[in-house]
């Protein structure tokens, strides 16, 4: 069976220098926030195109935290996608604000910018774009409507490592942008981690201090913070394999032109590339009215597929309540529509 994810072949593919990685930092006996954290985000933030990268402990941290660092709180809004993993909504949750969800564009599945407007009250305060599966949200589009409104934009780039837009990447475009390192992301830890972007060196420190119990100097806490610190082993790690990312998305996006020729015959919407974007294909994601079908089919054939994501985060139990009587069409029609053939950097081996 072809498998959605092959981490014992990546890890193959790479064991050696796992390995010697593996060695230097035992033999360092470091093992929160030393030089290989630091190092790590030094190197990210070159690889994003930004000055400043803070790691944390997985992406809903840097979601949240970023929001925390942007003072965003009760009483105040953050547009979210109607459709998107449900971390993007529960870090609104998070820190007190009200989500106000925004219908995607059915054919990107990201944010519509062209809806956005209407969903801006005197309470809003961000904006919050999820680059969905791996293509990035209409960005020039939406950070036009930040300045004009006055807002501050958060990229959740948990699915688009590498991403970009005119050779703009995903993390460099928003004011604070939280990635998430979760082992089946396009760039993945060996466990949970997470990272902030930002060109902003004040945010960057403010950060900092959030993640570490808000404190800079040890014993002195300058505001009430978390314990939300990158791993030192996982930051060790992601240095290794940042390094085959760039490979990795590339055998991603082969595999996503084999998959558009194999399956031509099907009616099938196939994901879509708009004019100057770089889709890194976190998922390859088709719309089918004949889900069921196909995917029992297509596991015949042996692929193992899934569905992201079968449930809107509106009618989750956590939100049904509070978002009785809201409706979300789109949503609704992608929710029932769309499943996920199996896609990763480790491809090739089949």
């Amino acid at each position: 069976m072809i498998l959605p994810n092959d981490f014992k072949s990546e890890y193959k593919a790479i064991e050696q220098e796992i390995q010697a990685k593996m060695q230097e930092f035992f033999a360092k006996g470091w093992y929160v926030l030393g030089t290989e954290v630091r190092d790590f985000e030094q190197e990210f933030a070159q690889f994003v195109g930004v000055e400043h990268c803070v790691g944390v402990a997985n992406g809903l941290d840097a979601l949240t935290l970023a929001l925390h660092a942007l003072e965003i709180g009760v009483g105040d809004e953050v547009i979210v996608p109607s459709n998107t993993y449900i971390a993007s909504v529960l870090a609104v949750s998070h820190v007190g604000a009200t989500p106000v969800f925004v219908e995607p564009n059915p054919l990107t599945h990201c944010i519509d910018p062209t809806a956005i407007e209407a969903a801006i009250s005197e309470r809003t305060k961000a904006i919050l774009p999820v680059h969905l599966y791996g293509l990035l949200s209409d960005m020039p589009a939406i950070m036009k409507i930040a300045e004009k409104y006055g807002l501050f934009v958060v990229e959740d780039c948990a699915q688009a490592h590498g991403a970009h837009y005119n050779g703009k990447q995903a993390g460099a475009w928003g004011h604070i942008n939280a990635f998430s390192f979760y082992p089946t992301k396009n760039l993945g830890a060996y466990g949970d981690a997470g990272a902030i972007t930002t060109q902003n060196p004040e945010y960057a420190k403010k950060i900092k201090m959030l993640r570490n119990y808000g404190s800079k100097v040890r014993y002195q806490n300058e505001m009430i913070g978390y314990n939300s610190r990158l791993d030192e082993m996982q930051a060790a790690l992601l240095r290794v394999k940042l390094q085959y990312l760039t490979t990795w998305n590339t055998m991603r996006r082969e595999t996503a032109e084999i998959f558009r020729k194999e399956f031509a015959h099907k009616n099938w919407i196939f994901p879509t590339e708009p004019e100057g974007y770089y889709h890194v294909y976190h998922q390859f994601v088709v719309q089918s009215n004949e889900r069921e079908k196909d995917m029992k089919e297509l596991e015949k054939q042996g692929y193992t597929c899934l569905i992201h994501y079968p449930i809107p985060p509106y009618k989750s139990h956590a939100y049904k309540t509070q978002y009785s009587g809201h409706s979300y069409p789109i949503a609704d029609a992608l929710a029932n529509t769309v499943f996920s053939l199996p896609v990763h950097g480790k491809m090739w081996n089949y």
